[in-house]
């Protein structure tokens, strides 16, 4: 691997440790800087835009976002790139955990290296994997507007 390969790599696993640890710190500019300006997040059979996040991040449950090493695939002349992470949330009041891997892709920018999308998959006690309960109340809805 050449010195600038591993570079990118390294920024990129950074961008990544950002948005878990401002995920866990409830802090919705550090989860909002790591993406695009058009990036989104997918879950609950929904699309959300940059402008959802504040709503989003609100209505999520608190505590620890521990994600594991991702797997990149970056294509560095181009500037994109995809990968995987694995992700456990560990509920802050109950300790409940869900379970799952998001699914990325990625742009790099003037800022450097960013997510573009990010979908949730959830790993279910029955065995199933799905993006989660779309009929959750507690979630807000993304706004009629999708180009952010």
């Amino acid at each position: 691997m050449d010195p600038e390969q591993t570079a990118d790599l390294m920024e990129l696993q950074q961008v990544l440790a950002r948005y878990a640890v401002g995920m866990t710190q409830d802090d919705v500019e550090a989860v909002t800087d790591v993406f695009t300006p058009d990036g989104s997040y997918s879950a609950f059979g929904e699309t959300y835009t940059l402008k959802d996040f504040p709503a989003l991040v609100a209505a999520a449950p608190k505590g620890l976002f521990l994600t594991g090493t991702p797997v990149l695939e970056l294509d560095r002349a181009a500037g994109t790139g995809n990968g995987q992470q694995t992700l456990c949330f560990v509920d802050q009041t109950t300790h409940d955990m869900r379970i799952g891997w998001y699914t990325d892709t990625y742009r790099r920018t003037d800022m450097g290296w960013r997510l573009h999308t990010r979908k949730m998959t959830f790993l279910r006690r029955s065995g199933a994997r799905d993006s989660g309960k779309a009929h959750d109340t507690t979630r807000p809805t993304p706004t009629a507007d999708a180009s952010g």
